[in-house]
Protein backbone atom coordinates (compact mmCIF):
# COMPACT_ATOMS: atom_id res chain seq x y z
CA UNK A 1 0.00 0.00 0.00
CA UNK A 2 0.29 2.38 0.58
CA UNK A 3 1.52 0.21 2.95
CA UNK A 4 1.68 -2.64 1.11
CA UNK A 5 -0.28 -0.91 -0.44
CA UNK A 6 -2.04 2.32 -11.11
CA UNK A 7 -1.46 5.77 -11.47
CA UNK A 8 -3.44 5.88 -15.10
CA UNK A 9 -0.39 8.56 -15.72
CA UNK A 10 -3.09 10.70 -17.83
CA UNK A 11 -1.17 13.64 -18.77
CA UNK A 12 -3.77 15.07 -20.33
CA UNK A 13 -4.94 11.90 -22.04
CA UNK A 14 -8.70 12.75 -22.24
CA UNK A 15 -7.48 15.90 -24.60
CA UNK A 16 -4.98 14.03 -26.74
CA UNK A 17 -7.52 11.58 -27.23
CA UNK A 18 -9.88 14.13 -28.62
CA UNK A 19 -7.06 15.31 -30.66
CA UNK A 20 -6.70 12.11 -32.02
CA UNK A 21 -3.17 11.96 -31.54
CA UNK A 22 -1.26 8.78 -31.13
CA UNK A 23 -0.01 7.86 -27.79
CA UNK A 24 3.19 6.47 -27.00
CA UNK A 25 3.46 2.87 -26.65
CA UNK A 26 3.15 1.87 -23.00
CA UNK A 27 1.40 5.25 -21.87
CA UNK A 28 -1.79 3.77 -20.44
CA UNK A 29 -5.12 5.30 -22.01
CA UNK A 30 -8.55 5.40 -19.64
CA UNK A 31 -9.59 2.67 -21.15
CA UNK A 32 -7.34 0.37 -21.22
CA UNK A 33 -6.11 0.90 -18.09
CA UNK A 34 -8.88 -0.86 -15.48
CA UNK A 35 -6.71 -0.47 -12.58
CA UNK A 36 -7.66 2.94 -11.07
CA UNK A 37 -4.86 4.08 -8.90
CA UNK A 38 -4.08 2.04 -5.67
CA UNK A 39 -2.13 4.09 -3.58
CA UNK A 40 -2.95 3.59 -3.13
CA UNK A 41 0.20 4.04 -7.16
CA UNK A 42 1.96 4.04 -9.98
CA UNK A 43 2.31 4.44 -13.77
CA UNK A 44 3.62 1.55 -16.00
CA UNK A 45 4.36 3.78 -18.51
CA UNK A 46 6.15 6.38 -16.13
CA UNK A 47 8.34 3.68 -14.45
CA UNK A 48 9.01 1.91 -17.35
CA UNK A 49 9.66 4.77 -19.47
CA UNK A 50 10.46 8.31 -17.62
CA UNK A 51 10.34 10.03 -20.99
CA UNK A 52 6.87 9.81 -21.98
CA UNK A 53 5.74 12.89 -21.34
CA UNK A 54 8.66 14.15 -23.49
CA UNK A 55 7.73 12.55 -25.87
CA UNK A 56 4.11 13.48 -25.93
CA UNK A 57 5.37 16.77 -26.30
CA UNK A 58 7.36 15.79 -29.09
CA UNK A 59 4.58 14.49 -31.04
CA UNK A 60 2.76 17.33 -30.59
CA UNK A 61 5.00 19.65 -31.76
CA UNK A 62 5.27 17.29 -35.19
CA UNK A 63 1.86 18.03 -35.15
CA UNK A 64 2.22 22.23 -35.51
CA UNK A 65 2.40 22.12 -39.57
CA UNK A 66 -1.16 20.29 -39.46
CA UNK A 67 -2.41 22.48 -36.63
CA UNK A 68 -1.92 25.54 -39.24
CA UNK A 69 -3.64 23.62 -41.70
CA UNK A 70 -6.38 23.24 -39.55
CA UNK A 71 -6.70 26.58 -38.44
CA UNK A 72 -7.16 27.77 -41.64
CA UNK A 73 -9.58 24.80 -42.13
CA UNK A 74 -12.19 26.87 -39.61
CA UNK A 75 -13.11 28.29 -35.86
CA UNK A 76 -13.46 25.02 -34.42
CA UNK A 77 -9.82 23.82 -36.28
CA UNK A 78 -8.62 27.29 -34.57
CA UNK A 79 -9.67 26.09 -31.11
CA UNK A 80 -7.73 23.37 -31.88
CA UNK A 81 -4.62 24.99 -32.51
CA UNK A 82 -4.66 26.86 -29.36
CA UNK A 83 -4.87 23.82 -27.13
CA UNK A 84 -1.74 22.34 -29.07
CA UNK A 85 -0.12 25.55 -28.77
CA UNK A 86 -0.89 25.89 -25.40
CA UNK A 87 -0.14 21.68 -24.56
CA UNK A 88 3.69 21.77 -23.25
CA UNK A 89 3.36 24.25 -20.74
CA UNK A 90 0.01 22.60 -19.39
CA UNK A 91 2.14 19.58 -18.95
CA UNK A 92 2.36 20.75 -15.53
CA UNK A 93 -0.71 21.57 -14.72
CA UNK A 94 -4.31 20.66 -16.11
CA UNK A 95 -4.00 19.30 -19.78
CA UNK A 96 -7.67 18.57 -20.16
CA UNK A 97 -11.41 20.03 -18.96
CA UNK A 98 -11.48 17.09 -17.29
CA UNK A 99 -8.84 18.21 -14.66
CA UNK A 100 -10.60 20.68 -13.59
CA UNK A 101 -12.62 18.28 -11.33
CA UNK A 102 -9.68 16.81 -9.88
CA UNK A 103 -9.41 17.15 -6.13
CA UNK A 104 -6.20 18.73 -4.91
CA UNK A 105 -4.42 18.26 -2.09
CA UNK A 106 -3.77 21.34 0.55
CA UNK A 107 -0.28 21.52 -0.70
CA UNK A 108 -1.38 22.17 -4.68
CA UNK A 109 0.70 25.26 -4.79
CA UNK A 110 3.44 24.19 -2.73
CA UNK A 111 3.92 21.26 -5.26
CA UNK A 112 4.08 24.08 -8.37
CA UNK A 113 5.95 26.29 -6.31
CA UNK A 114 8.31 24.15 -6.43
CA UNK A 115 8.21 22.18 -10.04
CA UNK A 116 6.00 19.43 -9.10
CA UNK A 117 4.81 18.12 -12.82
CA UNK A 118 1.38 17.78 -11.88
CA UNK A 119 -0.37 14.49 -12.97
CA UNK A 120 -4.18 12.77 -12.33
CA UNK A 121 -4.05 10.08 -9.89
CA UNK A 122 -6.77 8.25 -8.50
CA UNK A 123 -9.20 11.60 -8.86
CA UNK A 124 -6.66 13.97 -7.34
CA UNK A 125 -4.04 16.15 -8.94
CA UNK A 126 -0.88 15.30 -7.55
CA UNK A 127 3.10 15.33 -8.52
CA UNK A 128 4.65 12.80 -10.36
CA UNK A 129 8.40 14.24 -9.74
CA UNK A 130 9.63 17.59 -9.31
CA UNK A 131 13.04 19.42 -10.99
CA UNK A 132 14.92 16.41 -10.39
CA UNK A 133 15.17 13.56 -12.82
CA UNK A 134 13.08 10.37 -11.46
CA UNK A 135 15.82 8.19 -10.64
CA UNK A 136 17.66 10.99 -8.55
CA UNK A 137 14.71 11.56 -6.28
CA UNK A 138 14.58 7.36 -5.49
CA UNK A 139 18.13 7.31 -4.75
CA UNK A 140 18.03 9.94 -2.61
CA UNK A 141 15.44 8.13 -0.92
CA UNK A 142 17.42 5.19 -0.31
CA UNK A 143 20.55 7.43 1.10
CA UNK A 144 18.93 10.22 3.17
CA UNK A 145 15.14 11.40 3.32
CA UNK A 146 12.25 12.31 0.92
CA UNK A 147 8.92 14.12 1.64
CA UNK A 148 6.14 12.67 -0.17
CA UNK A 149 2.81 13.89 -0.37
CA UNK A 150 0.38 11.95 0.52
CA UNK A 151 -2.99 13.38 1.22
CA UNK A 152 -4.87 11.88 -0.99
CA UNK A 153 -5.55 8.76 1.46
CA UNK A 154 -8.87 8.45 2.66
CA UNK A 155 -8.06 8.72 6.44
CA UNK A 156 -10.92 7.46 8.90
CA UNK A 157 -11.61 7.59 12.47
CA UNK A 158 -13.88 4.48 14.08
CA UNK A 159 -14.96 5.50 17.49
CA UNK A 160 -17.62 3.96 20.13
CA UNK A 161 -17.42 1.05 22.55
CA UNK A 162 -17.95 -1.46 19.46
CA UNK A 163 -15.26 0.25 16.93
CA UNK A 164 -12.92 -3.52 17.20
CA UNK A 165 -15.81 -5.31 16.14
CA UNK A 166 -17.20 -3.45 13.35
CA UNK A 167 -13.30 -3.26 12.01
CA UNK A 168 -12.64 -6.73 12.52
CA UNK A 169 -16.28 -7.81 10.72
CA UNK A 170 -14.18 -6.00 7.54
CA UNK A 171 -10.31 -7.21 7.63
CA UNK A 172 -8.33 -10.39 8.49
CA UNK A 173 -6.51 -9.00 11.22
CA UNK A 174 -6.74 -9.50 15.00
CA UNK A 175 -7.61 -5.73 15.47
CA UNK A 176 -8.98 -6.51 19.20
CA UNK A 177 -5.01 -7.48 20.30
CA UNK A 178 -3.99 -4.19 19.24
CA UNK A 179 -1.65 -2.34 21.67
CA UNK A 180 -2.54 1.72 22.41
CA UNK A 181 -1.10 3.09 19.65
CA UNK A 182 0.14 -0.08 17.68
CA UNK A 183 -0.85 -0.31 14.19
CA UNK A 184 -1.30 -3.50 11.41
CA UNK A 185 -1.21 -3.95 7.81
CA UNK A 186 -4.46 -5.74 6.92
CA UNK A 187 -7.08 -6.15 4.42
CA UNK A 188 -10.64 -6.18 3.64
CA UNK A 189 -11.91 -8.93 2.04
CA UNK A 190 -15.23 -10.26 0.30
CA UNK A 191 -17.00 -13.46 0.64
CA UNK A 192 -15.10 -15.21 -2.27
CA UNK A 193 -12.28 -14.48 -0.48
CA UNK A 194 -10.92 -11.65 -2.66
CA UNK A 195 -9.28 -8.47 -1.72
CA UNK A 196 -11.14 -5.18 -1.78
CA UNK A 197 -8.35 -2.97 -0.83
CA UNK A 198 -5.42 -2.86 2.15
CA UNK A 199 -5.25 -0.62 5.12
CA UNK A 200 -3.31 0.38 7.89
CA UNK A 201 -5.48 0.08 10.97
CA UNK A 202 -4.07 1.86 14.54
CA UNK A 203 -5.74 1.25 17.93
CA UNK A 204 -5.07 4.77 19.32
CA UNK A 205 -4.50 5.92 22.93
CA UNK A 206 -7.28 8.21 22.30
CA UNK A 207 -9.89 5.53 21.96
CA UNK A 208 -10.64 5.76 18.13
CA UNK A 209 -8.98 3.48 15.48
CA UNK A 210 -7.30 5.59 13.35
CA UNK A 211 -7.81 4.13 9.43
CA UNK A 212 -5.81 4.74 6.26
CA UNK A 213 -6.61 3.20 2.92
CA UNK A 214 -6.40 3.61 -0.56
CA UNK A 215 -7.45 6.76 -2.84
CA UNK A 216 -8.49 4.59 -5.44
CA UNK A 217 -10.61 2.63 -3.20
CA UNK A 218 -12.12 6.43 -1.33
CA UNK A 219 -15.77 5.47 -2.04
CA UNK A 220 -15.39 1.57 -2.24
CA UNK A 221 -13.69 1.52 1.22
CA UNK A 222 -15.88 4.29 2.77
CA UNK A 223 -19.18 2.51 1.73
CA UNK A 224 -18.10 -0.42 2.95
CA UNK A 225 -17.25 0.95 5.96
CA UNK A 226 -20.68 3.41 6.27
CA UNK A 227 -22.84 0.72 5.55
CA UNK A 228 -21.37 -1.84 8.17
CA UNK A 229 -21.39 1.10 10.91
CA UNK A 230 -25.59 1.88 10.12
CA UNK A 231 -26.08 -2.01 10.12
CA UNK A 232 -24.12 -2.29 13.53
CA UNK A 233 -25.93 0.63 14.85
CA UNK A 234 -29.76 -0.83 13.78
CA UNK A 235 -28.81 -3.63 16.04
CA UNK A 236 -28.05 -1.20 18.99
CA UNK A 237 -24.05 -1.24 18.95
CA UNK A 238 -21.82 2.26 19.98
CA UNK A 239 -19.94 2.57 16.53
CA UNK A 240 -19.61 5.69 14.34
CA UNK A 241 -16.85 7.25 11.73
CA UNK A 242 -15.79 10.32 11.35
CA UNK A 243 -14.01 10.85 7.74
CA UNK A 244 -10.82 13.00 8.46
CA UNK A 245 -9.91 16.00 6.47
CA UNK A 246 -6.40 16.26 7.46
CA UNK A 247 -2.87 16.33 5.19
CA UNK A 248 -0.82 13.41 5.27
CA UNK A 249 2.97 13.68 4.63
CA UNK A 250 5.41 10.63 4.40
CA UNK A 251 9.15 11.75 5.26
CA UNK A 252 10.44 7.97 4.25
CA UNK A 253 14.32 7.62 4.05
CA UNK A 254 17.85 6.74 6.80
CA UNK A 255 17.97 9.48 7.82
CA UNK A 256 13.83 10.68 8.42
CA UNK A 257 14.21 10.20 12.19
CA UNK A 258 17.37 12.22 12.54
CA UNK A 259 15.31 15.04 10.58
CA UNK A 260 12.17 14.86 12.61
CA UNK A 261 13.69 14.50 15.77
CA UNK A 262 14.97 17.96 15.71
CA UNK A 263 11.38 19.36 15.74
CA UNK A 264 9.82 17.26 18.56
CA UNK A 265 10.05 16.27 21.98
CA UNK A 266 9.44 13.39 21.67
CA UNK A 267 11.94 10.78 21.44
CA UNK A 268 11.89 8.90 18.71
CA UNK A 269 13.76 5.78 19.51
CA UNK A 270 11.01 4.74 21.25
CA UNK A 271 8.62 4.54 18.17
CA UNK A 272 9.16 1.83 16.21
CA UNK A 273 7.61 0.51 13.11
CA UNK A 274 3.40 0.75 12.75
CA UNK A 275 3.60 2.35 16.45
CA UNK A 276 1.90 6.02 16.46
CA UNK A 277 1.78 8.87 18.92
CA UNK A 278 0.34 12.50 18.63
CA UNK A 279 3.07 14.92 18.85
CA UNK A 280 3.65 18.94 18.27
CA UNK A 281 6.09 18.56 15.06
CA UNK A 282 8.09 21.96 14.37
CA UNK A 283 5.45 24.21 16.39
CA UNK A 284 2.83 22.63 14.57
CA UNK A 285 0.44 20.72 17.08
CA UNK A 286 -1.60 17.89 17.28
CA UNK A 287 -0.22 15.46 14.53
CA UNK A 288 -0.39 11.87 14.37
CA UNK A 289 3.32 10.88 13.52
CA UNK A 290 2.96 7.07 12.34
CA UNK A 291 6.27 4.71 11.92
CA UNK A 292 5.55 3.05 8.41
CA UNK A 293 5.63 3.87 5.15
CA UNK A 294 5.61 2.38 1.41
CA UNK A 295 9.32 2.78 0.22
CA UNK A 296 11.10 0.19 2.82
CA UNK A 297 13.00 2.44 4.59
CA UNK A 298 12.53 4.59 7.66
CA UNK A 299 10.38 7.25 7.97
CA UNK A 300 7.03 8.51 9.13
CA UNK A 301 3.63 9.26 7.51
CA UNK A 302 2.65 12.06 9.51
CA UNK A 303 -1.43 13.60 9.38
CA UNK A 304 -1.69 16.75 10.35
CA UNK A 305 -4.19 20.15 10.00
CA UNK A 306 -4.89 20.55 6.31
CA UNK A 307 -4.27 25.01 7.15
CA UNK A 308 -1.17 23.34 8.73
CA UNK A 309 0.33 21.39 6.34
CA UNK A 310 2.31 23.67 4.00
CA UNK A 311 3.90 24.90 6.95
CA UNK A 312 4.72 21.91 8.11
CA UNK A 313 6.07 20.61 4.67
CA UNK A 314 8.10 24.20 4.45
CA UNK A 315 10.09 23.24 8.12
CA UNK A 316 10.77 19.60 7.29
CA UNK A 317 12.44 21.29 4.07
CA UNK A 318 14.81 23.49 5.41
CA UNK A 319 17.10 20.76 6.39
CA UNK A 320 19.56 20.21 3.43
CA UNK A 321 19.12 16.07 3.61
CA UNK A 322 14.63 16.84 2.68
CA UNK A 323 13.96 16.39 -0.91
CA UNK A 324 10.50 16.49 -2.41
CA UNK A 325 9.43 13.55 -4.00
CA UNK A 326 6.07 12.26 -6.55
CA UNK A 327 4.57 9.04 -7.76
CA UNK A 328 7.48 8.12 -9.62
CA UNK A 329 9.75 7.66 -7.64
CA UNK A 330 7.59 5.99 -5.05
CA UNK A 331 5.96 3.40 -7.15
CA UNK A 332 9.83 2.16 -7.92
CA UNK A 333 10.40 2.12 -4.33
CA UNK A 334 8.17 0.26 -3.04
CA UNK A 335 8.47 -1.90 -5.57
CA UNK A 336 12.32 -2.26 -4.69
CA UNK A 337 10.68 -3.32 -1.00
CA UNK A 338 8.33 -6.14 -2.68
CA UNK A 339 4.77 -3.90 -1.68
CA UNK A 340 1.96 -4.38 -3.31
CA UNK A 341 0.02 -1.64 -5.39
CA UNK A 342 -3.87 -2.11 -5.26
CA UNK A 343 -5.30 -2.85 -8.36
CA UNK A 344 -2.07 -4.22 -10.19
CA UNK A 345 -0.72 -6.74 -7.69
CA UNK A 346 -3.87 -7.10 -5.80
CA UNK A 347 -7.64 -7.11 -6.56
CA UNK A 348 -11.02 -8.06 -5.52
CA UNK A 349 -9.95 -11.64 -8.38
CA UNK A 350 -7.28 -12.07 -5.42
CA UNK A 351 -7.17 -14.04 -2.19
CA UNK A 352 -4.48 -13.02 0.53
CA UNK A 353 -2.64 -16.55 -0.17
CA UNK A 354 -2.49 -16.12 -3.70
CA UNK A 355 -1.26 -12.82 -3.09
CA UNK A 356 1.45 -13.68 -0.67
CA UNK A 357 0.11 -11.94 1.93
CA UNK A 358 -1.21 -15.36 4.66
CA UNK A 359 0.79 -13.01 7.18
CA UNK A 360 -1.97 -10.36 7.79
CA UNK A 361 -4.20 -13.27 8.77
CA UNK A 362 -4.35 -13.10 12.59
CA UNK A 363 -4.35 -16.74 14.50
CA UNK A 364 -7.03 -15.66 16.11
CA UNK A 365 -9.45 -14.88 13.26
CA UNK A 366 -7.94 -18.11 11.42
CA UNK A 367 -9.35 -20.54 14.04
CA UNK A 368 -12.31 -18.08 14.57
CA UNK A 369 -13.21 -18.02 10.43
CA UNK A 370 -15.25 -15.32 11.08
CA UNK A 371 -14.23 -12.79 8.76
CA UNK A 372 -15.30 -12.20 5.17
CA UNK A 373 -13.79 -14.76 2.80
CA UNK A 374 -12.87 -17.18 5.54
CA UNK A 375 -13.91 -20.16 3.90
CA UNK A 376 -12.44 -19.81 1.07
CA UNK A 377 -9.04 -18.10 2.48
CA UNK A 378 -8.49 -20.05 5.61
CA UNK A 379 -8.39 -23.76 3.72
CA UNK A 380 -5.78 -22.25 1.28
CA UNK A 381 -3.30 -21.81 4.28
CA UNK A 382 -2.88 -25.60 4.45
CA UNK A 383 -3.97 -26.66 0.74
CA UNK A 384 -2.87 -25.75 -2.48
CA UNK A 385 -3.65 -22.54 -4.81
CA UNK A 386 -3.49 -22.70 -8.13
CA UNK A 387 -1.09 -19.64 -8.35
CA UNK A 388 1.12 -16.96 -6.21
CA UNK A 389 2.87 -14.05 -6.07
CA UNK A 390 6.12 -13.94 -6.92
CA UNK A 391 9.36 -11.64 -7.78
CA UNK A 392 11.02 -11.62 -11.00
CA UNK A 393 14.45 -9.99 -11.76
CA UNK A 394 15.24 -9.62 -15.47
CA UNK A 395 17.67 -8.52 -17.80
CA UNK A 396 16.86 -6.58 -21.19
CA UNK A 397 13.92 -4.65 -22.17
CA UNK A 398 11.87 -3.03 -18.93
CA UNK A 399 9.54 -4.96 -18.07
CA UNK A 400 5.90 -3.91 -17.89
CA UNK A 401 2.41 -4.88 -16.16
CA UNK A 402 0.44 -7.10 -18.36
CA UNK A 403 3.61 -8.55 -19.93
CA UNK A 404 2.87 -12.56 -20.37
CA UNK A 405 4.91 -15.11 -18.08
CA UNK A 406 5.87 -18.30 -19.87
CA UNK A 407 7.94 -21.43 -19.05
CA UNK A 408 11.40 -22.01 -20.63
CA UNK A 409 9.41 -24.07 -23.16
CA UNK A 410 7.01 -21.74 -23.98
CA UNK A 411 4.03 -21.82 -22.20
CA UNK A 412 1.81 -18.99 -20.95
CA UNK A 413 1.80 -19.10 -16.96
CA UNK A 414 0.56 -15.44 -16.23
CA UNK A 415 1.31 -11.82 -16.10
CA UNK A 416 3.07 -9.05 -14.91
CA UNK A 417 1.31 -7.12 -12.56
CA UNK A 418 3.82 -4.56 -11.90
CA UNK A 419 7.52 -3.67 -12.96
CA UNK A 420 10.08 -1.15 -14.12
CA UNK A 421 14.07 -1.23 -13.97
CA UNK A 422 15.37 -0.74 -10.53
CA UNK A 423 17.75 2.41 -9.60
CA UNK A 424 19.61 0.34 -7.29
CA UNK A 425 20.24 -3.06 -8.63
CA UNK A 426 20.67 -1.19 -12.36
CA UNK A 427 18.13 -4.22 -13.52
CA UNK A 428 14.28 -5.05 -13.90
CA UNK A 429 12.42 -5.87 -11.40
CA UNK A 430 8.78 -7.11 -11.38
CA UNK A 431 5.92 -8.89 -9.66
CA UNK A 432 3.77 -11.67 -11.36
CA UNK A 433 1.58 -14.57 -10.88
CA UNK A 434 2.46 -17.90 -11.76
CA UNK A 435 1.50 -21.69 -11.19
CA UNK A 436 3.05 -23.15 -7.62
CA UNK A 437 5.48 -25.17 -9.24
CA UNK A 438 6.84 -22.18 -10.75
CA UNK A 439 7.14 -19.85 -7.70
CA UNK A 440 10.44 -21.13 -6.08
CA UNK A 441 13.28 -18.61 -6.34
CA UNK A 442 15.74 -19.36 -8.77
CA UNK A 443 13.02 -21.06 -11.26
CA UNK A 444 13.69 -19.59 -14.75
CA UNK A 445 11.19 -18.05 -16.65
CA UNK A 446 10.54 -15.97 -19.61
CA UNK A 447 8.50 -12.56 -19.74
CA UNK A 448 7.48 -11.30 -23.26
CA UNK A 449 8.39 -7.70 -23.98
CA UNK A 450 7.00 -6.29 -27.22
CA UNK A 451 6.68 -9.41 -28.44
CA UNK A 452 10.06 -11.05 -27.90
CA UNK A 453 10.69 -13.16 -25.14
CA UNK A 454 13.77 -12.83 -22.75
CA UNK A 455 15.40 -14.60 -19.29
CA UNK A 456 13.77 -14.33 -16.43
CA UNK A 457 14.35 -15.56 -12.69
CA UNK A 458 12.03 -15.68 -9.61
CA UNK A 459 13.05 -14.05 -6.91
CA UNK A 460 12.93 -13.48 -3.42
CA UNK A 461 11.32 -10.56 -2.15
CA UNK A 462 12.25 -7.54 -0.92
CA UNK A 463 14.46 -7.14 -3.99
CA UNK A 464 16.53 -4.28 -2.18
CA UNK A 465 16.65 -5.34 2.22
CA UNK A 466 13.84 -3.11 4.07
CA UNK A 467 15.00 -0.74 6.94
CA UNK A 468 12.25 -0.66 9.23
CA UNK A 469 13.20 0.30 12.72
CA UNK A 470 12.46 -2.00 15.49
CA UNK A 471 13.02 -1.99 19.01
CA UNK A 472 16.34 -3.78 20.04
Amino acid sequence: MEAPGAISLQLGVNALCALKLRLPLGLPTPSSDPLGGGETYLSRAWTTSPSVPVRVVASVRRLHPLRATMQRAGSMMSRLGSCLQALPSALRRSLSSAQDVLRRTPLYDFHLAHGGKMVAFAGWNLPVQYRDSHVDSHLHTRRHCSLFDVSHMLQTKIFGHDRVKLMESLVVGDIAELKPNQGTLSLFTNEAGGILDDLIVTNTSEGHLYVVSNAGCWEKDLTLMQDKVRELQNMGNDVGLEVMDNALLALQGPTAAQVLQAGVADDLRKLPFMTSAVMEVFGVSGCRVTRCGYTGEDGVEISVLAAEAVRLATALLENPEVKLAGLAARDSLRLEAGLCLYGNDIDEHTTPVEGSLSWTLGKRRRAAMDFPGASVIVPQLKGKVQRRRVGLTCEGAPVRAHNPILSTEGTVLGAVTSGCPSPCLKKNVAMGYVPCEYSRPGTLLLVEVRRKQQMAMVSKMPFVPTNYYTLK
